[in-house]
């Protein structure tokens, strides 16, 4: 078996080349998880792909692929994805987001990988600060789900050849479609997902894949360096599903401050003070409980943005008791 008729459909050239569709884009990824595809091939197909641009068919064959390769996961009530790069990120005041929201009782199964992210910006540097369990098997998935609402799943814990395709950027100098494919993956089969992007025309393509994969309630946002954070000094336009079905809604900003989400601030201790009530930092905590309320909105919650300030402010209560 060989990738080979897939590069050359995409590869013909003028008037003649083609995306792929759905059903050949599972084919081509299957091959390439299973070690069926050469390296040549595989850099050829990723950077035409690249070249032409991605569309939803091939995004949602990819992502189909790359789940019936997955163990089988304990489903989750919303997918958190962590795949940014980071250069340009400040402290993940997001992760405080995913935990308020598992403490509404609604379990949160984070999956990531994160390359080129400073010491302070580091997802997973940050993850045993802010109190929340990495697990690398279905098994630590389902306690950590079941005792802490909420887990996060390395990468390379349950995909290892995902990683390797996603690290292709290191000989290729360019992201590939394995980036999108990640953030629509969603591994434990949640009805719900949130996801962030770098670049605003992949809200729409995200938004489309998800729908093609059959996903109730999604929500995409130009975040904090790529993730779902949002921004409080700032509007918000969201995009997604709802029902299933196309849905787009803006949001004003939530504070009159100018402040950039990469503040200079480089202490993660910082998180853990906002989330124990030590550190007054209304911007930080704006962060927190907006991104929260988009989180909470996904999930179907009404009066998203009244609930996630009740649950922030329930916390302090219950730690100042």
């Amino acid at each position: 078996m060989t990738i080979a008729p897939f590069v050359r459909i995409l590869g013909r050239g003028p008037g003649r080349s083609r995306s792929l569709t759905r059903e050949e884009a599972f084919e081509a990824l299957t091959l390439v998880l299973n070690g069926e595809a050469a390296p040549e091939a595989i850099g050829a197909m990723l950077m035409l792909m690249r070249m032409k641009g991605e569309v939803p068919d091939e995004i949602a064959g990819f992502a189909e692929a790359a789940r019936a390769s997955l163990p089988a996961l304990p489903a989750p009530a919303l997918d958190w994805p962590s795949y940014a790069a980071g250069r340009t990120r400040g402290l993940p005041w997001f992760l405080l987001s995913a935990r308020l929201v598992a403490s509404a009782g609604y379990p949160v199964l984070m999956h990531g990988w994160n390359s080129h992210q400073s010491e302070h910006a580091s997802v997973r540097d940050a993850l045993p600060l802010v109190g929340i369990p990495v697990a690398e098997t279905a098994d630590a998935v389902a306690a950590s789900l079941e005792h802490a609402g909420i887990a996060y799943m390395p990468l390379e814990a349950f995909s290892p050849r995902l990683l390797e395709l996603l690290q292709l950027r290191s000989h290729l100098g360019l992201r590939s479609c394995i980036n999108t494919v990640l953030r629509v993956l969603n591994p434990g089969g949640a009805a719900a997902s949130v996801q962030g992007v770098f670049h605003p025309p992949y809200r729409e393509l995200q938004q489309d894949a998800g729908a093609l994969l059959g996903l109730p309630a999604l929500t995409v946002i130009k975040g904090g360096g790529g993730e779902f954070e949002r921004n409080p000094a700032k509007g918000v336009a969201g995009f997604g599903l709802r029902a299933g079905r196309a849905w787009e809604q803006g949001w004003p900003e939530l504070i009159d401050e100018t402040r950039r989400l990469n503040d200079g601030e480089t202490d993660p201790a910082r998180l853990v003070a906002l989330w124990e009530g030590r550190l007054d930092d209304p911007f930080s905590e704006a962060i927190v409980v907006g991104t929260a309320a988009l989180a909470l909105d996904t999930l179907g919650v009404a009066g998203a943005e009244r609930a996630a300030r009740d649950l922030w402010d329930g916390r302090t209560r219950a730690l100042a008791a």
